[in-house]
């Protein structure tokens, strides 16, 4: 398993714009060969940024996924700098041990 993780610090009064965009999401990504679930996690604090969360079979999967039109189409409107307090940072992990009830 491979997930990426994308921290995301949205500005004070840009987060229900943001958490919209996800519910109204075109679902480009679900339809993606070696897709597995995606979350988008809501900060507790404000100093905290969202964490959207996707998980994949395999970092080719992920991959390939990147360099899809469904990729483009799914970034295609970006939210305006404005709503961003800095840069997003990008993170990616191959599962080394996973547990579960």
């Amino acid at each position: 398993m491979y997930i990426v993780t994308n921290r995301v610090p949205v500005a004070a009064g840009y987060e229900e714009m943001f958490e919209q965009r996800f519910r109204n999401r075109a679902g480009q990504i679900d339809k993606q060969p070696g897709f597995v679930r995606m979350q988008v996690l809501k900060p507790d604090s404000p100093e905290t940024p969202y964490v959207v969360l996707t998980s994949w079979q395999d970092k080719a999967a992920f991959e390939a996924w990147v360099g899809s039109e469904d990729f483009k189409t799914a970034h295609s409107n970006p939210m305006p700098k404005e709503a961003f307090e800095g840069e997003g940072r990008i993170e990616m992990f191959e599962v080394l041990i996973a547990a579960g009830a």
